[in-house]
């Protein structure tokens, strides 16, 4: 038989070697045969004293299920770590290692970080496994930014980050990425942030993984400008529902309940989380049902309930919850008990609101100071690597040359051969971050191609050399049509990715030595030198129906996709870029008259060499 905890419990009724327990076996034996067959009342025996063996426990099934239960069912959770807890003998030592890391995570889900960093670190340094040994480093992380050790924290993150190309493992990768867009986040650094919630996202493996991803997404979403929050929200939502995994859901319904407060909405804050403050509750993670609790408080006194405004608040203090909750929590306090009249209630309030308020902002300092200052260190320290390296090499020359006197002139010869060496490529490694970041300058951050001050300084300097060889040259200016209805439609996320194909369609069928740069929003330019209206036109409408071609390329957008050129020749506009640039935009916007999606050239009046009627429209349509 079993108990509750699923321990066994060995059966001995009618096994003892006792004289009145064979007496009771042998009547209860006649009373069968009397009542049934014979045979069956042996089975009976048979199978009682089966049970009387204890089953060994599979520790590596347990240990599997403890994993996959630890947030979504964490009662469960705690009854296996009892139960793997009662006969450690039955573990390998991989397994004791596995235990020991669950310790240290019920710790920090019990928000008791100072225990589970000592058995994370534990852990980290002892464990066999690599995988184990990086999973906990990871989970120490997270835990020592709860305990406002950032420094160490981001100093650790840093170690396996500059690791994370080398690691294979699906799981201990997800981690990785999971802990390091968490730290970002926290350090406000949300732009970092999303980028590894959306790697982890890249790199999932079942629903629970997609949901963590989903979590760090909406976390990043949350402390940026923009509508990408509501964009994303619900399918966050139904991703952890799915998952079945209420830690994740709560903590995302938290994040909505409060983007609902700063847009001065507490009804649907409220609406948000009361209704499912139980199933919060159930999780017993105590840092959510702070967060719960404090917005909620927000929310009810927003509406004026102050009775309730005041017992979410309560409940929200009686937690280890962080400053910024328990400032919110005091702040509501503070405002009921002003309300009520109580002076002496509300100037206690007010004094520890204050102090919490400013240790939060403190800790919010201490956060972005400590990671700029370990991004500091560590390039720091890769210098001092070099360096040391260096010096290294020097001293084992000196070495070299006392133990050989005779080759003392020889050795000193390559001494300074070598210190040359190593300042030539300190110079050259310094000349190559310089080009790296005149480079990134140049650069348009979101398409790769010239920016638009790179543009006008470049195609300067090329349109006065075609002048003084006598070369054509043309500038063709475009724009995407509508565009705004599809940051509308779609997002910014889906208006940069459009951008981005509209850059690939025209770059591919550019020449060399074409200039081409991004000028405005979903403007851009190229410049053509050694060239005449009648080819300018002929790849702008191989541009043109390259673009035409993202609608299909682009995944969800429903939106067609197209882009109005205009041209202006040297022949008939001269060498100077602003006034070529002007003739250009004249013929786009000539171009957007006539119906959009179609490429002009400047200046209706005149006829090129080449035959071609210069203003000319093309209107050929996707």
């Amino acid at each position: 038989m079993t108990t509750n905890s699923g321990r066994y419990v060995p059966v001995r009724l009618w096994l003892r070697e006792d004289r009145h327990s064979r007496v009771g076996f042998q009547v209860n034996l006649s009373q069968c045969i009397r009542l049934a067959f014979a045979t069956g009342c042996i089975a009976i025996a048979v199978s009682v004293s089966t049970a009387a063996v204890p089953t060994p426990i599979d520790a590596g099934a347990l240990l599997d299920q403890a994993d996959r239960v630890k947030t979504s069912e964490n009662a469960r959770f705690v009854e296996l770590m009892r139960h793997l807890d009662a006969d450690p003998t039955a573990l390998s030592r991989n397994q004791q290692d596995l235990l020991q890391y669950f310790h240290g995570w019920e710790s920090a889900y019990q928000g008791d970080n100072e225990v589970a960093i000592r058995t994370w670190r534990a852990v980290a340094a002892r464990a066999s496994d690599p995988n184990l040994r990086m999973r906990a480093t990871s989970s120490l992380i997270n835990v020592l930014a709860n305990a406002t050790r950032y420094e160490e924290a981001y100093e650790l993150q840093e170690g396996l980050i500059t690791a994370l190309p080398d690691v294979r493992n699906p799981k201990t990768r997800l981690r990785i990425l999971f802990n390091a867009s968490l730290l970002y986040a926290n350090a406000g650094q949300s732009d970092l942030a999303l980028r590894y919630a959306n790697q982890t996202l890249a790199e999932t493996d079942g629903d629970f993984t997609t949901c963590q991803a989903q979590y760090l997404r909406m976390l990043s979403f949350s402390k940026m400008e923009g509508t990408d929050f509501e964009t994303n929200y619900a399918d966050a939502l139904a991703r952890c529902v799915k998952a079945n995994e209420p830690l994740w859901v709560n903590s995302i319904r938290v994040f909505a309940a409060r983007r609902d407060l700063d847009q001065g909405h507490p009804e649907a804050a409220r609406a948000v989380l009361e209704p499912h403050l139980a199933e919060a509750q159930a999780t017993r993670y105590q840092e959510l049902l702070d967060e719960f609790e404090a917005t909620l408080a927000q929310a009810t006194w927003a509406q004026g309930d102050g009775r309730a405004a005041r017992t979410h608040a309560l409940r929200s203090i009686d937690g280890k919850a962080d400053r910024d909750i328990v400032a919110l929590a005091y702040g509501v306090l503070y405002e009921v008990a002003k309300k009520q009249g109580d002076a002496a209630a509300a100037l206690d309030w007010h004094e520890k609101y204050a102090t919490a308020d400013k240790g939060y902002l403190n800790d919010v300092s201490a956060r972005t100071l400590s990671y700029q200052m370990v991004r500091q260190q560590v390039q720091e320290k890769k210098l001092q690597i070099d360096a040391l390296n260096k010096q290294n090499q020097v001293l084992q020359l000196k070495q070299a040359v006392s133990a050989k006197n005779v080759e003392a002139s020889r050795l000193t010869l390559l001494l300074l051969l070598t210190l040359l060496g190593s300042i030539a490529v300190w110079a050259y490694r310094t000349k190559r971050s310089q080009l790296k970041f005149m480079q990134l300058s140049r650069r348009d951050g979101l398409t790769g191609i010239s920016n638009r001050q790179y543009f006008v300084d470049t195609a300067e300097i090329a349109l006065s050399h075609c002048k003084k060889s006598s070369q054509d040259a043309c500038v063709v200016v475009f724009d995407l049509d509508h565009f705004k209805a599809v940051n509308d439609a779609h997002g910014h996320a889906m208006g940069d990715l459009v951008l981005k194909c509209a850059v690939s369609a025209c770059e591919a069928h550019l020449r060399a030595h074409d200039l081409f740069g991004r000028t405005g929003g979903e403007e851009f330019a190229i410049l053509m030198p050694d060239c005449i209206a009648t080819t300018a036109t002929q790849i702008a409408e191989k541009v043109r129906n390259a673009i035409a071609e993202c609608h299909g390329n682009v995944d969800e957008l429903t939106l067609p996709v197209h882009a109005s050129f205009g041209i202006a020749a040297s022949r008939t506009s001269g060498y100077e870029l602003r006034q070529l640039l002007a003739h250009a935009d004249d013929a786009l916007y000539q171009a957007k008259r006539e119906g959009r999606n179609c490429v002009v050239v400047h200046d209706h009046t005149k006829t090129d060499i080449d035959g071609l009627a210069a203003g000319t429209v093309d209107r050929r349509r996707m």
